[in-house]
């Protein structure tokens, strides 16, 4: 890591190794809020409503099935 820090210096990206770390903290941060901010706007309320009517779950056979019909939706998408 200490490698990758002194080449962002070197070429010029960055003027100081501290600011390499600084911007890298900063991501660090910013990645931290929004898994956090996930949680509570996400996993949270399905959490919830799951919790309220057991009835809305699901199988792993059913959420797997989904997820496949999904991906192949998608990549007949792109092709």
């Amino acid at each position: 890591m200490a490698e990758v820090i002194k080449s962002k210096v070197a070429t010029g990206e960055y003027a100081t190794e501290s600011e390499v770390i600084r911007d890298g903290l900063r991501v660090l941060m910013a990645r931290d809020r929004a898994v956090e901010n996930w949680l509570l706007e996400q996993v949270v309320p399905a959490y919830d409503a799951l919790k309220a009517d057991p009835a809305r779950a699901v199988s792993v056979e059913q959420a797997r099935a989904r997820l496949a019909a999904e991906h192949k939706a998608a990549t007949a998408k792109k092709v």
